[in-house]
């Protein structure tokens, strides 16, 4: 007996990969942004 999510279309399937990549991409995005932040905010950034 398969599971009912085996017998989702490829499409779908496809889609919910992409979203929880890009999500995942997106959150790793904004924490290396807040480090940056607040290596910034503690003198730590590169000399200009």
């Amino acid at each position: 007996m398969k599971p009912e999510h085996a017998n989702a279309p490829l499409a779908k399937r496809l889609g919910w990969l992409l979203l929880i990549w890009a999500g995942s991409v997106a959150a790793l995005g904004v924490a290396a942004w807040l480090m940056r932040l607040l290596m910034s905010a503690a003198g730590l950034g590169t000399p200009h």
